[in-house]
């Protein structure tokens, strides 16, 4: 497994004690190693829809909204966990946009070890267990109740970018912006997010 930046492990204790400041340190320590994932996974044609920097960032939201149900101690859990948020994002990317073509070298490799068994598997599967749906349903329902509690701008720029999957140009049209605009303001909406996901229902 490629290394990370420095500090997953020496965050990752007070992260898992409830720390805000730890687990966005941890988070951090982790974009480069999700970044070289995310851009070994892109199709050409799903990068016209879509960057490996803002599945990263749309990656990091899951992880701080879901990190109570990581269960790891170790760095390579935490890794192994981030990675697989990752590689089921970027699977639902293929199905919405019918880029399914296999990379079927790449998931062997990302799968060779215990830690990240199934992952390839997870990848490439079309449908979700019905366990797996009602916990899809569980926490699309918390981030509804995150959206709701946003400013309209917010909201609006979240849902044509999550929701919609358009790229900024088409935001930027849509909301009267520039392209570089309207990502400054989804990566606000986005932080913001963040803070609201934090906040106990």
């Amino acid at each position: 497994m490629s290394e990370p930046a420095g500090g997953v492990a020496q965050w990752l204790p007070a992260a898992r004690a409830g720390s805000r400041e730890a687990l966005g340190k941890v988070l951090e320590a982790a974009r480069q190693y999700l970044l070289t994932i995310a851009r070994q996974e892109f199709d050409p044609d799903l990068r016209a829809k879509n960057s490996p920097s803002d599945v990263v960032q749309e990656t990091f939201v899951e992880a701080q909204r879901d990190f109570g149900q990581f269960q790891g101690d170790t760095e390579d859990e935490l890794l192994a966990w981030l990675r697989q948020l990752l590689l089921h994002r970027v699977g639902k990317l293929r199905r919405r946009y019918g880029t399914q073509k296999r990379r079927l070298a790449r998931e062997v490799a990302l799968g060779g070890d215990d830690s990240s068994s199934g992952l390839a598997g997870g990848l490439t599967a079309d449908t979700l267990s019905p366990s797996g749906q009602a916990m899809e349903h569980e926490q699309d329902e918390v981030l509804q109740a995150a959206l709701a509690r946003l400013p309209e701008d917010y909201r609006r720029v979240i849902t044509l970018r999550y929701e919609e999957q358009l790229p900024f140009e088409e935001i930027g049209r849509l909301l009267q912006r520039s392209p570089d605009a309207a990502r400054k303001l989804w990566a606000r909406a986005v932080e913001r997010l963040h803070e609201e996901l934090d906040v106990p229902p």
